[in-house]
């Protein structure tokens, strides 16, 4: 029996939606890569935006969870010219891409890049002063406990800044009603984003947004 060309079709069309959004959730090999970059570019405005809602000591100590290109690990780096930012990600396409984004500033000993997980964050204690997730949070595993473990290696008063281009509620609400689940993505709306920072033990939990825009940047910040 031969098979109808629409049905072909349709069925070449769903593999290449599924296979996107593995991309999205763990980029691989070259086109992963291709991928990343992408990324770094269309991410770019949103994550300015977001580092302009906290201070950044020119001595700090920073950690980008889910690094992806290390477009926001080189922000972070000229923001705070006399400390160290670390990245980590699990995904080895983004880890090589985001250190050739940051080649010179590895060398120099100021940024370090990992591969590595938010589950278990091979970090001790109060080690940073700042951490920041930029359209990652989505895809957490354990979504409360890995915002514990966040909370774990900021130090006294360091602050954690979420940010992420879509929230529950949020202007293209009936767009991504239907793109994150089919990602199997975490969806929530801005007060769950409150409640997830503040259930997690940290202080002064605070959202904002920028008005025309989907994006939300939560921050919160560990008790002293």
């Amino acid at each position: 029996m031969t098979i109808p060309q629409w049905i072909l079709k349709l069925t070449l069309a769903i593999l290449c939606v599924v296979w996107l959004f593995r991309q999205v959730r763990k980029p691989s090999g070259p086109i992963g890569k291709r991928v990343v970059h992408a990324m770094n570019l269309s991410h770019a405005a949103m994550t300015d935006w977001a580092l302009q809602q906290v201070s950044v000591p020119k001595n700090a100590t920073v950690l980008d969870v889910g690094c992806g290109g290390g477009r926001t690990i080189a922000k972070l780096s000229a923001m705070a010219p006399e400390g160290r930012v670390f990245g980590l990600d699990y995904s080895p396409a983004s880890v090589a891409v985001s250190r050739e984004t940051n080649a010179g500033e590895i060398e120099a000993g100021r940024v370090q890049i990992e591969r590595g997980s938010v589950a278990a964050l091979p970090f001790a204690d109060h080690t940073f002063d700042i951490v920041t997730a930029v359209e990652t949070h989505y895809y957490w595993p354990d979504l409360p406990g890995n915002v514990r473990e966040v909370l774990r290696v900021l130090k006294p008063g360091g602050k954690f800044v979420l940010v992420a281009e879509t929230y529950r509620g949020g202007p293209l609400r009936l767009l991504y009603g239907i793109v994150m689940p089919l990602l199997r993505a975490a969806f929530l709306t801005d007060a769950q984003h409150r409640d997830l920072l503040s259930q997690a033990g940290f202080d002064e939990v605070a959202t904002k947004h920028l008005p025309g825009k989907n994006w939300i940047c939560a921050t919160g910040r560990r008790p002293t």
